[in-house]
């Protein structure tokens, strides 16, 4: 069994090739973000860790998790965030290991995370590495169209994921096995990810 990340910036595809890789045959899947606002639901201990770290409330009147507090808190505060991934980043990965135990022994597993090169708590996590990347204007564009946001609320957002952006500008980093540049149409994009899968089941 292999683990396989698939990441990139806001705006590359990456949750596109993950669909692809699907139809393909990969469907044992992982997706970090939805997972993470799931787990602040089905954990509720997790949830009251943060708010006592932070002390700050990120529920409703009558409990219920509201995701844009927390998120208004972590975008705006590096110290915020970093106290709140020391809390959630060992329940994901117990989480997620749950999920492996259900692979078969030649299975490839898919484990989607935006920032999973800039978190040292994924270093040595996964055998497999493909980037997915877009110029930084593309990714813009793509994500203003599908979030229906403001340029300026997405530029915010992109800001923040400073290594997506240098390896959108050209910086290499050697953790990466596969790019797959998503510039063109839908067509090409699944036979990119067909040649890279070809290759990853032949090594």
């Amino acid at each position: 069994m292999k683990v396989l990340a698939v990441t990139g910036g806001i705006g590359s595809g990456k949750s596109e090739v993950c669909r692809i890789l699907a139809d393909k045959g990969l469907t044992l899947q992982y997706n970090a973000d939805s997972r993470a606002k799931a787990l602040y639901v089905e954990r509720p201990g997790l949830l009251c860790r943060i708010e006592a770290s932070l002390g700050c409330r990120f529920r409703d009147e009558v409990g219920n998790f509201v995701p844009s507090r927390l998120a208004a808190v972590i975008f705006t505060d590096d110290g915020a965030l970093e106290k709140v991934e020391a809390l959630l980043f060992p329940e994901m990965i117990r989480d997620f290991h749950k999920v492996m135990e259900a692979a078969a022994e030649d299975q490839i597993v898919v484990f989607e995370s935006a920032t999973f090169l800039e978190k040292k708590q994924f270093d040595g996590f996964a055998d497999i590495v493909l980037l997915v990347d877009a110029p930084f204007a593309m990714r813009l564009e793509r994500a203003c169209r599908r979030d229906g946001a403001s340029k300026e609320a997405i530029m915010a957002r992109m800001k923040s994921q400073r290594l997506m952006n240098e390896l959108s500008e050209g910086h290499k980093d050697p953790r990466i096995d596969y790019t797959l540049l998503n510039i063109s149409s839908r067509q090409e994009l699944e036979q990119k990810v067909q040649d890279i899968l070809s290759q990853i089941r032949n090594h």
